[in-house]
């Protein structure tokens, strides 16, 4: 879960910081763009990966036709992480948008005209305004990543055991039903107190 928040933080910031510098007509066809995989099941577009990365799907068929070798990619960690970043990219992506739409251009610009460095400009100005986007688009995102089955039922196989995946074997194999309950609540509670910090945070800015 945290590392699929990284990479879509990583991924997610330019892509939203450049969204904000489009004409608004540009902005509204990448929005639908974004959101347009949510107009299919999850399940489905977990299968459509599950194709692709198949060993003889067409992703380890090109690197084959290329000569680079055979690839393996489905029922690994990489699969795993790839369906997740791909699953949840989008709420990592419009809370960043609509916290750096907000965002005061002129701000960089005064900070840009005192001698700042455009590092220096991001780092003082244009992050901390768009702190509440991070911290709202790492909620979403880590949130239903901890406890995600589906994705890696699918993409990582039993060779990658995430804890949705765990919790789910000791009610199905393990048949240890105090166990599992045990840890679903564990996993309810640090959701639920991720997302009090998160509003929390959100009411100490106001």
């Amino acid at each position: 879960a945290l590392l699929t928040t990284v990479i879509c933080l990583v991924i997610g910031y330019p892509f939203a910081y450049w969204l904000t510098t489009r004409p608004m007509r540009v902005r509204a066809v990448m929005i639908v763009l974004v959101m347009l995989p949510f107009w299919s099941n999850l399940l489905v577009r977990t299968y459509a990966w599950r194709v692709l990365l198949a060993s003889d799907g067409p992703i380890p068929a090109a690197f084959a036709a290329l000569g680079l070798g055979e690839l393996r990619l489905l029922f690994t960690p990489f699969a795993v992480v790839l369906g997740l970043v791909y699953g949840y990219l989008p709420f990592m992506v419009l809370p960043l948008y609509a916290a750096l739409e907000r965002l005061d251009l002129r701000l960089v610009e005064a900070a840009r005209d005192l001698g700042a460095s455009g590092w220096e400009a991001f780092r003082h100005v244009t992050w901390p305004l768009s702190r509440p986007g991070v911290v709202a688009g790492s909620v979403l995102v880590m949130v239903p990543t901890f406890g995600a089955y589906v994705t890696p039922e699918l993409l990582g196989g039993s060779r990658t055991t995430l804890v949705g995946s765990f919790v789910v074997r000791q009610f199905l194999s393990a048949r240890d039903w105090p166990f599992g309950s045990a840890l679903s609540m564990a996993i309810l509670l640090l959701m639920l107190v991720a997302t009090v910090v998160y509003f929390r945070l959100q009411e100490d800015r106001a």
